[in-house]
């Protein structure tokens, strides 16, 4: 299994309130059970060459439940034909990434701005308040050990290219370092993969979403 994959199944559950893993001989099964089209999800835990076709179709072929979620760290354009009918696969790549944690201040968020960071349960969560009182920006972060899962970071539309999903991050980066973390560890977007690079994350493999609907397409 990938050490990053472990990381991110191990920060993940925690970050989310999700039931403990589930190790399987191909990865992990995880119980979400937070809304009907996200009941439990599936994680492969190789990467990029070493992601085996058999086994992804083994562990598709097996799902018949609608709102189990397959996580394959590969790219869609190769997994997808791997995968039969009533799989919605998300047509945009994620990405696993890593970075080390700086121990260092985050700086101040730009003027006018209220932050407030806690931790609660093992996560530590920090908001950012536009002057109005309304949400700009938040994150969230689970250290587990040595590494720590980043999750949920959001900046609202009317708030953006202001720096404050940089602040987010640093802020969440000097918070998990100062429990003991030293490596970062997240599942990005495409839009979320160019903040997150020019703060010194790297690309680790692609990541494939898909989740089973029961439909088939015609």
């Amino acid at each position: 299994m990938d050490r990053f994959v472990q990381a991110w199944v191990d920060g993940w559950v925690v970050s989310r309130g999700a039931a403990p893993p589930v190790a399987e001989s191909w990865g992990w099964t995880v119980d979400v059970g937070t809304r009907t089209d996200h009941v439990t999800r599936h994680v492969l835990g190789a990467t990029n060459d070493a992601v085996a076709e058999p086994t992804v179709r083994k562990v598709a072929g097996a799902v018949t439940g609608a709102g189990v979620w397959l996580k394959v760290f590969a790219d869609p354009a190769v997994v997808g034909p791997w995968l039969g009918p009533g799989w919605w696969i998300d047509p945009e790549p994620g990405f696993l990434m890593t970075a080390p944690l700086p121990d260092t201040p985050p700086g101040a968020a730009p003027d006018g701005y209220r932050t407030r960071t806690w931790s609660r349960g093992g996560v530590t969560r920090t908001m950012v308040a536009a002057p109005d009182g309304s949400l700009a920006a938040r994150g969230q972060i689970a250290p587990t050990g040595a590494t720590a899962v980043v999750d949920q970071i959001e900046t609202s539309p009317g708030h953006r290219r202001r720096g404050l999903g940089a602040f987010v991050m640093r802020t969440l980066h000097r918070a998990a370092a100062e429990q003991g973390a030293r490596t970062g560890v997240l599942g990005a977007t495409p839009q979320g993969r160019a903040l997150y690079e020019s703060l010194g994350w790297r690309v680790e493999s692609s990541l494939t979403s898909a989740k089973f609907t029961g439909e088939t397409r015609r």
